[in-house]
């Protein structure tokens, strides 16, 4: 390969581990996609539909700005299902992996139409690890995937047949959280 390919080689990443900040590293990523002017596709698995995360609020604006001025990239957000770790919502588990398994195909089409140029598969680790979608056909569409399209994934207990197929893996430990001594999440920080 060239300097010039192997500088453009779409990678897969994967943000793993008990600790915070898996999700807030990946939009990070993003936002450094969007200022290139990649489209922007972030698909939350985990986290409710009904929770106004701060990251979304600013993709969207990101979003908007885009659509007003051509600066950056197109934005879109999409929540995969009712959010399952948390709070069960209503439904069966029979559902909600139904559910997960849609938002699956979704993303496995849009990589087969070459739609966005960063993926954020936030949280998409857990419907792996429940058994919800088939780790061997993820890593088989991410490893077929074509043209230009990062992927990243986060989430605890990551497969290990995804991180073998990764290129990039974090694994997020803790050392110290202001949690084990009795603080709340805080407006900012957590959300």
């Amino acid at each position: 390969m060239t300097t010039r390919q192997r500088r453009n080689r779409p990678l897969l990443v994967v943000h793993t581990g008990e600790m915070k900040g898996k999700s807030t590293a990946a939009f990070g990523l993003a936002l450094r996609g969007w200022n290139q002017g990649w489209s922007v596709g972030v698909f939350q698995f985990v986290k409710s539909a009904k929770w106004k995360v701060g990251e979304e609020a600013a993709f969207r604006a990101l979003g908007r700005v885009h659509e007003q001025t051509g600066e950056g990239g197109p934005v879109e957000w999409h929540k995969m299902g009712e959010g399952w770790s948390w709070a069960r919502k209503q439904g069966s588990e029979q559902d909600h992996a139904a559910a997960a398994l849609e938002g699956w195909r979704e993303i496995a089409r849009r990589i087969a139409d070459q739609r966005h140029g960063i993926y954020v598969l936030d949280e998409f680790t857990y419907p792996m690890h429940w058994g919800w979608v088939d780790v061997d056909e993820v890593v088989s569409v991410l490893a077929a995937r074509e043209g230009f399209q990062h992927v990243v994934i986060t989430g605890r207990n990551a497969p290990q047949a995804l991180v073998d197929a990764a290129d990039l893996v974090v694994q997020m430990t803790k050392v110290k959280h202001p949690m084990d001594a009795g603080q709340k999440g805080q407006r900012g920080i957590e959300w």
